[in-house]
């Protein structure tokens, strides 16, 4: 392959946002969020994030990433792009061949595509990038499920005062997570949910804890978060409940409360990604489904 391939560099960040806002037909991304997914990844592996380059032009990239979860060892690619005048030239390919080396070096036992738990831009492939399906099929990738990112307009009633009044009377308090509340949040979501650590932690970044919980006689019961992932686009969640306060309608009066956090904000939409329950989000902020992903695999053992 004729185009060489090194190492991304920090000071490559201005002219790699150009090249994968012009490569990638259905999303953008900002410095800031593209930094948030490089450098501000938990597991930032710089040794594994290529670019390609035609002289000084940035014409290929891929980021890879690592995660352990519940005994697996997963390998991500995690954003890639090959401009589109140099595709079919074997660049992705090369890139991937360099990648896989490091994966299989660190034992890795599965490679997945863009779907990174902790820190992602998008859950999966969209399959409009029909070239990225294809390639990713070429190189032994399986499609094992689908996800979907569904989008709420903004310009609606969220308040839910009075419902959150009526549960005082249960021990029930609803609130903004203060600074103090971040260990026992933490504490709450390590048993079921520590994927999610790294986004509540993302959350009390800012000024004002992007988090609201619940409190059952003054312990966290629940808890819903915003602006944890691709801040400042209107990503919605996590959000968890203890089975101690389900069926109370918990999870609508957390979510909305997230979702008038970014009406606040003076955004016009929020986005909920890598959705399970469809009908939960569509029956409680009238969401639509907006992207559809296919998410793929590739055993390494």
């Amino acid at each position: 392959m004729k185009y060489p391939i090194t190492q991304y560099q920090s000071k490559d960040l201005s002219r790699l946002t150009a090249f994968l806002n012009a490569s990638w037909q259905y999303d953008s991304i900002t410095e800031s969020i593209l930094q948030e997914k490089l450098e501000g990844d938990p597991y930032w592996m710089p040794e594994a994030t290529f670019v390609c380059k035609d002289k000084d032009e940035i014409i290929g990239f891929m980021q890879g990433v690592m995660r352990d979860i519940r005994g697996t060892r997963y390998a991500y690619i995690k954003l890639m792009a090959v401009d589109e005048t140099y595709r079919r030239q074997g660049i992705a390919s090369a890139m991937f061949e360099k990648l896989e080396a490091i994966f299989k070096q660190n034992e890795a036992d599965v490679v997945r595509i863009c779907d990174v738990p902790l820190n992602y831009f998008m859950p999966g492939i969209d399959p409009r990038y029909t070239p990225a399906l294809c390639w990713a099929m070429r190189k032994g990738f399986e499609r094992f499920g689908d996800t979907s990112n569904l989008l709420v307009d903004l310009n609606q009633d969220w308040d839910m005062s009075a419902k959150e009044t009526a549960l005082k009377a249960d021990n029930i308090e609803v609130r903004r997570a203060r600074p103090e509340d971040k260990q026992a949040i933490l504490d709450f979501i390590k048993d079921d949910w520590l994927l999610w650590s790294n986004e509540v932690e993302m959350a009390f970044k800012d000024d004002q804890p992007s988090i609201h919980i619940a409190l059952l006689n003054g312990e966290v019961k629940a808890f819903s978060a915003h602006n944890a992932n691709n801040k400042g686009t209107g990503w919605f969640g996590p959000m968890g409940t203890h089975p101690d306060l389900r069926g109370k309608g918990m999870g609508a009066i957390l979510l909305k409360r997230c979702l008038q956090d970014m009406k606040d904000m003076g955004l016009s939409h929020s986005i909920i990604p890598w959705v399970g329950p469809i009908d939960f989000y569509s029956w409680h902020s009238n969401a639509v489904v907006d992207r559809v992903f296919w998410r793929y695999e590739k055993k390494l053992k």
